[in-house]
């Protein structure tokens, strides 16, 4: 169709038109500072040495992954604009995007993704080198262009690339010096949405937009600002007065959630933990007597009252758990119900008539023998559920200290020296077994120094062999199989007390919007967080 002069000039009219709307728009959401509350303070800002919870919060603003994910688990583009999965599974390609620069000004090329992979994730990361076992070299022929090589097909791996879990960090940096004590660890410097800028230990970290961000525009937000309020009514308040607009895993108070709901200014969601799937746990020291005794983790498992834990300490967020494995993993048939449970009526009665036969007697004060618990420096929930261990084993004659420490010193004595009895802790199950089961059974992740891996120190060979089999497993039916087993064997063996599935409620304040949009919820980038 032939256009006229007048057409034409109408068109380039409506463009220019539909150009300055567009601008106008991207110009209302530019702005503002977002208060988030994040607790525990977090010891590190190195996401690549530590899973801990609130590291990763914020440290997601400062690096950026290879993808990023929908809320429903879908890999999008990030750093890598393509990528091409092998027919064989035996090779991944990623095609980098250009013009990215990390917060130094320097470009990010293929060498700080081949940097990042076999220099940091496989060597530093607690599930990394789990995660990427089967990537024997990365390739880079080009400055946008990334190779792995597999020994092994490997389809988990692509969950395991953005920014929260594999965070792509520069080499001119990082590459010098000792990455565990590197001087960036707490200044960090990555291509993200918002640049580090200041941490005031015990009350902030500040955040500033980076203008330089590859997604032109964004972020929308100038800064995010991270408080640490130790005081959880303190927290609740904060939010109510506006003066903190966000709350996620845990930082608002379980019981204050419901109260929040009700307020016309914030929104209380679940969302945004489709990615994770938290199992809450009690873990034991499987390589100390007498917890070395299945017959003794039996009769503490027996002890547990989930549904009275889920409905008092957690006010009704979670269900019963079976195992390692979330039911969330039902719907691909990995998940299965069908094992040994200990949520039993009469489940004291048990664990009492178990300890007699193995004998375990009790005493002239009715103490069969004494364990410390170290509880969960995450809040105030872990805080009762210590109290909860207390009075739950001193109804089948185990007595019980608690002990409360920080979490730079819980996480040393529990991964590190592995100097305890039992503690609490949650795992994230995320999006496939092999990234977020294998590393709480599997006996090659018992790794002293490697945080939220297998702290109870138990081992199997069978666990081990199926667990190897299930991770390179093409045919679901089998791979189900063998993850069945698996959950037989450890329910049974029980070297950790699987509580609950956790379900976490987050607060956001309704002056804002496009916070949660990822499957990562607080663990994404708020690259298209926005004030109204």
């Amino acid at each position: 169709m032939k256009l006229t002069r007048r057409a034409l000039a109408g068109l380039a009219g409506a463009v220019l038109a539909t150009m300055s709307l567009g601008q106008s728009a991207l110009a209302q959401k530019q702005g503002g500072t977002l208060v988030m509350v994040v607790q525990p303070e977090p010891p590190t800002l190195a996401s690549y040495l530590s899973t801990s919870g609130p590291i990763g919060m914020v440290a997601a603003k400062v690096f950026d992954g290879l993808l990023e994910y929908d809320l429903d688990l879908k890999p999008l583009p990030s750093l890598a604009e393509s990528w091409e999965v092998a027919p064989d599974g035996m090779q991944i390609t990623f095609n980098l995007r250009q013009g990215v620069t990390f917060h130094d000004g320097k470009p990010l090329t293929a060498a700080d993704v081949q940097f990042s992979i076999m220099n940091v994730a496989k060597v530093t990361h607690p599930r990394g080198p789990n995660t990427f076992a089967a990537v024997t070299a990365v390739e880079t022929p080009n400055d946008h262009t990334v190779v792995l090589k597999l020994s092994e097909a490997a389809p988990y791996m692509m969950m395991a690339f953005s920014g929260y879990e594999t965070p792509i960090i520069p080499k001119h940096v990082y590459g010098t010096g000792d990455l565990r004590a590197h001087p960036n660890a707490n200044q960090p410097i990555g291509s993200g949405p918002f640049k580090f800028v200041e941490w005031k230990k015990g009350q902030y970290i500040r955040l500033d937009r980076n203008p330089s961000y590859w997604k032109k525009g964004q972020p929308y937000l100038d800064r995010i600002v991270a408080r640490f309020i130790a005081d959880p009514s303190t927290r609740t308040a904060a939010l109510e007065k506006g003066e903190a607009h966000f709350a996620a895993m845990g930082a608002v108070p379980f019981n204050d959630a419901k109260k929040l709901a009700e307020n016309s200014g914030l929104t209380v969601t679940t969302r945004g933990h489709e990615m994770f799937s938290p199992l809450a746990e009690l873990l034991l020291n499987t390589t100390r007597k007498p917890l070395d005794d299945k017959r003794v983790r039996q009769a503490i498992a027996y002890a547990m009252d989930r549904q009275f834990i889920i409905d008092n300490i957690w006010f009704g967020y979670g269900k019963p758990a079976t195992g390692p494995m979330s039911s969330n993993f039902a719907p691909s048939g990995l998940y299965t119900a069908d094992v040994q449970t200990y949520e039993v009526a009469d489940g004291v009665d048990r664990a009492n008539k178990i300890l007699d036969e193995a004998g375990y007697a009790k005493n002239a004060e009715g103490v069969r023998f004494e364990l410390m618990h170290d509880s969960l420096p995450y809040g105030q929930e872990w805080t009762r559920f210590g109290e909860y261990v207390q009075q739950a084993l001193g109804k089948i004659g185990i007595k019980v200290t608690i002990r409360q420490e920080d979490v730079a010193r819980w996480l040393k004595r529990t991964y590190h020296d592995h100097d305890f009895d039992t503690t609490a802790n949650y795992l994230y199950n995320l999006a496939d077994p092999v990234i977020g089961v294998h590393r709480a059974v599997h006996s090659k992740t018992i790794k002293p120094g490697t945080v939220f891996t297998n702290g109870s120190y138990w081992s199997s060979p069978r666990t081990d062999e199926l667990l190897d089999k299930a991770k390179i497993e093409p045919d679901a039916t089998k791979r189900a199989g063998y993850y069945a087993e698996v959950l037989k064997i450890v329910a049974e063996e029980i070297p950790i007390i699987w509580i609950h599935e956790m379900n976490f409620p987050t607060v956001v304040n309704n002056k804002f919007a496009d916070v949660i949009v990822s499957a990562l919820g607080v663990y994404s980038s708020f690259d298209r967080a926005y004030m109204k």
